[in-house]
């Protein structure tokens, strides 16, 4: 597994700004050519500029697998009608719920979407419809915000350090993992926030630790 750190406009929340499936990496127009070069030959995709709410926050604003993209319903519909200029061949859909901080209340792969407990029924319904994924409300440590505190691929899963061990085994059952707990960014509990990953790398904050990305790439890994 390729795995690097990096900043994204000068911040090591770098998952605020992409977003990665096997396949695609969506990201801001803001990172130049050779940021954008670098993080798609250590995640090995492709790459799709878009930009979300009017914002670089593609990855605050979205969520996505190989079946599908689930945007922020604060996205424009120029910003929808650019993403399907692409022509990917996944489902786009357009979450029409409070909770708009997608990239931070879902956490999904291509088998699974663990979502805030506090989407509606119907909001889980489209989140699964999108995806294409059996969809499941659940929180750890407290935490409702899954996809800012843990990250999520085909291959493994990184839960926050302060999950209790009854839930570590319930999201492990859940997912079929061996999770692993971990920091990023030096002791930040928001790993999801802090990384871009998929099955082939890991983009970490530039300020995790070498003991941090350790412990994440043995999880994904």
């Amino acid at each position: 597994m390729e795995a690097a750190k990096y900043r994204i406009l000068g911040s090591d929340y770098v998952g605020v700004f992409a977003t990665a499936t096997d396949r695609h990496l969506f990201v801001c127009p803001a990172i130049n050519l050779h940021g954008r070069q670098m993080l798609t030959e250590k995640l090995g995709t492709g790459c799709i500029e878009l930009r979300l709410s009017g914002s670089d926050l593609v990855g605050l604003f979205s969520k996505a697998n190989s079946n599908g993209i689930i945007l922020s319903n604060l996205t424009l519909d120029e910003e929808v009608e650019a993403l399907k200029r692409h022509r990917l061949g996944i489902n786009i859909g357009v979450l029409e719920s409070d909770l708009n901080a997608i990239g931070s209340n879902i956490l999904a792969n291509d088998r699974i979407a663990i979502i805030n407990p506090d989407y509606s029924q119907k909001d889980a319904k489209d989140i699964g419809d999108v995806l294409g994924v059996e969809v499941v409300r659940a929180q750890i440590d407290g935490f409702k915000t899954v996809g800012a505190n843990n990250i999520l691929t085909n291959k493994g899963l990184v839960i926050n350090n302060k999950a209790m061990d009854e839930e570590k085994a319930e999201w492990d059952k859940l997912t079929g993992f061996d999770s692993v707990r971990s920091t990023a960014n030096t002791g930040t509990l928001s790993v999801g926030l802090s990384a871009i990953a998929n099955s082939s790398g890991i983009i970490a904050g530039d300020n995790t630790t070498g003991y941090e990305l350790a412990r994440i790439v043995d999880a994904l890994e």
